[in-house]
This record gives C-alpha cells, structure tokens and sequence, in this order.
C-alpha cells in the first residue's frame, strides 16, 4: 500500500511542476496540444480519485464481512486480517496542483 501511495505522491508532485512550466511559457498554454494534454490530465486525476474511492469502499466492505458472525469465525481460521485503506498522511499531497491560464 505504501508503494502506492509513494506512486501517487511522485505523479501529483510531477504534475505540479508541469502545470508551473505551462504557465511560465504562454505560447505553450496557447497550444492545442498542451490543452489537450490537460484535459487528459485532469481526466486522468478524476479517475484516480474514483478509483481510490473504489478501492477504499471495498475495503469497507471486506473489514466490515470479515467482523460479522459467522464470517469472524472462518476469517481467523483461515488467517483472514484486516486490510488497509488508501491513505495519504500529508494533507497538502490531497489536494490536486491549481492551474489558471489566465
């Protein structure tokens, strides 16, 4: 899980440098490329949020069966354990980089 979340960290810190690069260069915000590659980008993080959504919910899911009766019962006889919710533990890795092509 720590893999993941160091994955995450290193694509949203990448992002941010790329989004502070569009800004200082305007004929590159200007080009249609580049608005199609932050289109795609920000479908990109839309669907890496869904996911982790997701994926957390199943975990939910799973913990939660995993503590019911009967199901307790064959989770520890068959060395069932609790799982592990997609956490980021710094606050400011949460938020997604701010654009403006103004």
């Amino acid at each position: 899980m720590q893999t993941l979340v160091g994955a995450e960290t290193a694509l949203t810190g990448t992002l941010g440098r790329l989004f502070a690069l569009a800004e200082a260069y305007p004929d590159l915000k200007a080009n249609q490329n580049m608005a199609q590659l932050m289109e795609e980008l920000t479908s990109t993080e839309n669907k890496i949020g869904f996911s982790r959504q997701a994926f957390n919910d199943s975990v939910t899911t799973y913990n939660t069966a995993c503590q019911v009766f009967p199901a307790v019962l064959l989770a520890r006889m068959f060395g069932f354990s609790q799982a592990d919710l997609f956490e980021i533990e710094e606050p400011t890795q949460r938020e997604a980089p701010k654009v403006s092509f103004n």
